[in-house]
C-alpha cells in the first residue's frame, strides 16, 4: 500500500510551470488558448496542472511564448541531485 501513497502524490506533483510562465510575461491564459486554438477551460487545466499539454502542445506553448520548451517543465532533480 505504500507504492500507492507514492504513485498518488507523484501525480499530485506540477509538472508543468505553463502558469508562472504567462504571469512572469504578463499573458492570459485566454490569449494563449486563442492562439493554441484550444477552449479556455484545457489551457487553465494545463495552467493549474489539472491535465498535463502533449509533447506536441507543449513545443507549441514554447513557440508561441518564444521561450525554450525546458523552462515550461519542471525539472525531475532537486538542487541536492545535482551535487
Amino acid at each position: 500500500m505504500v507504492g500507492a501513497c507514492y504513485i498518488t502524490s507523484y501525480i499530485q506533483k506540477d509538472m508543468n510551470r505553463i502558469k508562472e510562465v504567462l504571469s512572469d510575461k504578463g499573458i492570459k491564459q485566454t490569449w494563449l488558448a486563442q492562439k493554441l486554438e484550444k477552449s479556455f477551460n484545457m489551457v487553465n487545466e494545463y495552467c493549474n496542472n489539472r491535465r498535463q499539454p502533449s509533447l506536441e502542445d507543449l513545443t507549441r506553448i514554447a513557440d508561441i511564448l518564444d521561450i525554450d520548451v525546458r523552462k515550461l517543465i519542471v525539472s525531475n532533480k532537486t538542487k541536492e541531485d545535482e551535487v
